[in-house]
């Protein structure tokens, strides 16, 4: 039996050879050289805003580190994904882009596919998290009451740990990373699955576990929080003054975290899509030429977040600054009387 089944992997792999093992040099660029500037260019531009911004994010939450509520200590650590994304693993692109080719081999090729992937699943895991914790704020109250900044600490090592093991298991020889199709970027070696069951298996888990399963979760959590505040609106009005401010912050809170994950998926889905395509469709039936857009456009995600941050921090500094002077209006009365 074992050697049947090894005749039918050897085989399949006969049948099949993913692009990279199709040509002597899988690490030349398959783009037109202006094409290759052109993208280099738009990925130093996003790399520099990316870096400033998400830099700035963790700057200043650092600065009021003691007073972050779980929902914002977990968007910190979104930023700190982005940043890493953005240090870790642009500049090996942008030289290569530059370069017309892949300048950094094989290790570099599986080090920077390891990184991006660790730090594009720790930022989609983070955004299931942060779901999560705005379901249980805003639907269930008295399970979201007991969230505390602990709880946070301990999401976030669950998140790295699951990132790491993800990011790791290709390293175990169930999977690799691989040059993409037009040659001067590296990711996860989805083409494995034209080769083998096993690699159709782990390409399966992967989809499933770093994508299908938290992306299902956070639709589920922001349908639900949707119904809830349309039917909840009118119970808020009946309470004090304090227990509305800390609703309108809440909500604050969750349009800031909806926002993310909305500009997350728009960025990775076409991506996704792709890279799914590649794995169970015909064989290298992706154009090169268009391979490359929606890579371009995954690599635009870690800009969004810090410009989202500042949009909605001035109307979180409006309603704080709101609530303040309600509560100093309400001590002067008390004095007074």
């Amino acid at each position: 039996m074992n050697g049947m089944a090894s005749d039918h992997n050897t085989s399949s792999q006969d049948e099949y050879l993913p692009h990279y093992l199709q040509k002597e040099d899988p690490f030349a660029s398959k783009l037109s050289r202006e094409a290759d500037i052109v993208a280099g260019f738009y990925l130093t531009v996003i790399g520099i805003l990316s870096t400033l911004g998400n830099g700035y994010v963790i700057f200043m939450s650092s600065k009021r580190k003691k007073k972050l509520r779980p929902a914002e200590i977990m968007t910190v650590n979104l930023a700190v994904c982005d940043l890493g994304i953005s240090v870790v693993g642009k500049p090996f692109s942008i030289i290569s882009f530059f370069s017309h080719r892949w300048m950094f081999g094989w290790m570099g090729c599986r080090w920077y596919g390891w990184a991006g992937f660790f730090f594009g699943c720790g930022s989609l895991i983070t955004m299931t998290a942060v779901s999560l914790d705005r379901y249980l704020k805003i639907c269930h109250l008295s399970y979201g009451t007991w969230l505390k900044r602990h709880h946070a600490f301990i999401c976030l090592a669950i998140i790295w740990a699951y990132a790491t093991f993800w990011a790791t298991v290709p390293f175990a020889g169930v999977g690799s990373y691989a040059p993409e199709p037009f040659g001067t970027s590296c990711t996860l070696d989805w083409w494995l699955a034209q080769a083998s069951v096993a690699g159709q298996a782990f390409i399966l888990s992967i989809l499933f576990f770093c994508l299908l399963f938290p992306t299902a979760v956070i639709v589920f959590s922001y349908v639900k929080i949707i119904l809830k505040v349309k039917s909840s609106t009118k119970e808020v009005a009946h309470y004090d003054t304090r227990i509305q401010n800390s609703h309108i912050l809440e909500m604050k809170l969750t349009k800031v975290a909806m926002l993310i994950c909305a500009g997350f998926l728009i960025a990775w889905i076409p991506y996704a899509v792709v890279s799914v395509w590649s794995a169970f469709g015909q064989p290298d039936s992706v154009p090169i030429q268009f391979s490359v857009v929606p890579t371009l456009l995954a690599k635009s995600a870690a800009m969004y977040n810090p410009i989202i941050y500042q949009v909605i921090d001035c109307k979180f500094a409006c309603c704080r600054s709101g609530g303040l002077k309600t509560l100093q209006k309400k001590s002067s009365l008390k004095k007074s009387r």
